[in-house]
């Protein structure tokens, strides 16, 4: 084999090992098919550059008691709402800030709430709906565990929650968050 057969043969491989096509014609196929890289359309989902949810900035926040200790709070943030395809995802900050004898310095979000689970939910006021966390295939909620998420005192920690997209007409929702007021007229973002 003769180094311009080597080459372009690594080349293609590098392509095609990179998860790209540079080989001719690609474009063609891809823009055949609505660019949606298959599937009906339907059910295509926007491709874009990959990214991890979490605004620097909360969209809402507050302080709260918390039923754990006499003298403790909870700062509660709430990040956003992100639509993508037919899933919603709340993302929530949560910071105990409990006296510094208290024994537990490292509580889970149940034990936050008083024992009881957060039982998060939206609140879609156009369409009067409740919205509760989506289950995988095998039963579990797709949020972040109340229980077995343990987070330092004074110290923030991001939980995400699952859940069916509010209609395209639904521009805000109320959040439903543990024993704690409501959060009123967040944004759903799409």
């Amino acid at each position: 084999m003769n180094i311009g057969h080597r080459a372009a043969l690594v080349a293609a491989l590098t392509a095609l090992l990179a998860g790209c096509s540079a080989l001719p014609g690609a474009e063609e196929e891809s823009a055949g098919r609505g660019g949606s890289g298959g599937g009906s359309d339907g059910d295509a989902v926007a491709a874009g550059r990959p990214s991890v949810d979490g605004a620097a900035k909360a969209v809402v926040s507050g302080t709260f008691d918390t039923p754990l200790v006499m003298g403790g709070k909870v700062d509660i943030a709430v990040m956003g709402l992100k639509v993508r395809g037919r899933l919603a995802t709340l993302t929530v900050r949560l910071t105990p800030r409990l006296p510094a004898d208290f024994s537990d310095q490292d509580p889970n979000p149940y034990r936050l709430n008083g024992r009881n689970s957060l039982g998060t939910a939206l609140i879609d006021p156009v369409n009067l709906k409740r919205y509760v966390v989506v289950k995988d295939s095998s039963g579990s909620e797709l949020q972040s565990n109340d229980i077995s998420t343990h987070i330092d005192n004074n110290q923030p920690a991001m939980l995400t929650y699952t859940f069916a997209a509010p209609p395209e007409n639904v521009k805000a929702v109320d959040v439903q968050y543990g024993s704690w007021p409501t959060f009123r007229n967040i944004p759903v973002e799409r």
